[in-house]
C-alpha cells in the first residue's frame, strides 16, 4: 500500500530536519509509542502499541535512517513484529522545502503487514495506515511548530485571538 501527503510547518528547514532526528519528537509524534532509544546515526529501536480492528498487539521493532541529505531529505524505513498479530514494516521518503518562513514537508509511505493483520483485509488496512501517517506528520507538524492555518488538523478550533508566532515544544527548545 502506498499514500502520499503533505504538512506545512511554521518553522525554518533547519528547525524540521532536526526534529525528524530527534528520538523525543518521534516519540511524541508516533501514535502508540510508550518508548524509544537510539540515535539518527545507528538507528532508533521502539515500541509501539496499537489496535487495528480487533487486533491489538505491542510492536516492537528498528527504525533506519538513510538517504539522509541535510536538511532537504531522508528516508525512513522500519519493521516491527507484533507477536501472534504479525508484522509490519515500510518506508517513508520525506522532502523538505523552504517556503518563506514555514517548510512544506512532503512524504510518500509504503507499508506492508502480514500474519493476523493481514486477514482483517486490505480496506480497514488502508485505512489505518492512512490514519496513523496523517496523525504522525500532524503530531509531528504541531511538535515542531504552528501548522499552518487551514491544513487538516490545523488551525481549526483554535483560539483566534492568538498570536500567530505560536511555536511548537520542539521549537519553543530550540529557540
Amino acid at each position: 500500500m502506498k499514500l502520499t501527503g503533505r504538512q506545512v510547518i511554521r518553522a525554518d528547514g533547519e528547525t524540521v530536519w532536526a526534529a525528524l532526528l530527534d528520538p523525543d519528537v518521534l516519540k511524541a509524534s508516533v501514535p502508540g509509542c510508550t518508548e524509544i532509544s537510539g540515535s539518527a546515526e545507528e538507528g532508533f529501536e521502539a515500541t509501539v502499541v496499537q489496535k487495528v480492528g480487533p487486533v491489538k498487539a505491542t510492536f516492537k521493532g528498528r527504525v533506519v535512517l538513510s538517504d539522509m541529505v541535510a536538511p532537504r531529505s531522508l528516508t525512513l524505513s522500519g519493521e516491527g513484529k507484533g507477536g501472534a498479530a504479525g508484522f509490519a514494516k515500510g518506508s517513508a521518503d520525506v522532502r523538505l522545502e523552504q517556503a518563506d518562513e514555514t517548510t512544506i514537508l512532503e512524504y510518500d509511505v509504503e507499508a506492508k503487514v502480514g500474519g493476523k493483520l493481514a486477514q482483517l483485509g486490505s480496506r480497514i488496512i488502508d485505512g489505518f495506515a492512512k490514519k496513523m501517517a496523517d496523525q504522525f506528520f500532524e503530531s509531528f507538524s504541531n511538535a515542531v511548530g504552528a501548522p499552518e492555518e487551514g491544513q487538516d488538523g490545523g488551525a481549526e478550533g483554535d483560539d483566534q485571538d492568538e498570536s500567530p508566532q505560536k511555536k511548537g515544544w520542539f521549537k519553543r527548545l530550540r529557540g
